[in-house]
């Protein structure tokens, strides 16, 4: 348990990661020595996956230093090690968000502690709103590119060369390699998985009909508040990165329906099984290619 009461607003600049990681890290190793072949963060709707991890070390997040407990509905804070179908991972069910007041170098730590304690894959998933018109509500969309438009990163301030470096690139941000290894599982399921650009914003409040449109204006295919800052700290610290969208609702304006956080813990519900098959069957094609 944190000694201390934890100020999630307080600043963390890349310079402060590494001492913040090591106390991570030892934290965990004093639980488990497990090294993750893959980090999952699991989003609104999608902790299902945890269901099918065996041997599971679960410590939530308060447990850990400098973490506060997950507050958004849907997240239950925790960090999960175990194995899925034998091969070793480690699980974030829920995750730190902006709009809560965490800090974007919190929010960002639980991808990082992932890599350092062994995965050098993070897939992310989160729920949206839909922006293209063909993305239905149930729809599963590849993570093909990102737009942050939170007005925030997680590499301001001076850099730890150590862990990247100041100037990442995120051409391929979203590997390639595991963009078709996820379209290759999600056939070999019987899946349909379709392929966009997510677009990131600060929230929590959900999109009007007009920014609806500036957002597909701009290319976006969905919308959310979580995983652009993931993504940035993820290839800065030289991890491979491929991620999962469940279109929750249609965006604002075009079903004509006000939107809900109820509607998007169903939705997850009901695409959950899906969800967990097309991971499944990823994370044995990563161990596979080790």
């Amino acid at each position: 348990m944190n000694a201390q009461p934890v100020d999630p607003r307080r600043p963390i600049a890349p310079a402060d990661q590494p001492a913040c990681l090591a106390a991570l890290e030892a934290a965990v190793r004093a639980r488990t020595g497990l090294r993750p072949s893959a980090g999952i963060v699991l989003g609104s709707g999608l902790g299902g996956l945890v269901d099918e991890v065996t041997e599971p070390v679960s410590i939530p997040f308060s447990e850990l230093p400098g973490w506060p407990s997950a507050t958004a509905p849907g997240h239950a804070g925790r960090l999960i090690l175990g194995r899925l179908d034998g091969i070793p991972v480690a699980l974030l069910q829920g995750r730190f968000h902006l709009y809560e007041g965490n800090d974007p170098g919190l929010v960002v730590q639980p991808v990082l502690l992932m890599g350092r304690l062994g995965a050098p894959v993070i897939v992310l998933s989160n729920a949206a709103g839909g922006l293209n018109p063909a993305f239905g509500p149930g729809t599963l969309m590849a993570i093909e590119d990102h737009l942050n438009l939170t007005g925030r990163t997680p590499l301001l301030g001076p850099n730890a060369d150590e862990l990247g470096p100041r100037f990442p690139d995120l051409t391929n941000a979203w590997s390639p390699r595991l963009r078709d290894l996820l379209q290759a599982a999600a056939r070999a399921e019987g899946v349909e998985l379709a392929s966009g650009v997510y677009v990131g914003l600060l929230g929590p409040a959900y999109e009007t009909p007009a920014e609806v449109r500036m957002l597909r204006s701009l290319g976006g295919d969905a919308v959310g508040m979580s995983t652009v800052l993931e993504a940035i700290a993820a290839r800065w610290a030289g991890l491979e990165l491929c991620g999962v969208s469940l279109i929750t609702n249609a965006g604002a304006g075009y079903s004509g329906l006000p939107l809900s956080h109820e509607e998007v813990l169903a939705a997850g519900a009901a695409a959950g099984p899906r969800f967990v098959r097309i991971i499944r069957r990823l994370v044995a094609e990563i161990a596979g290619g080790d």
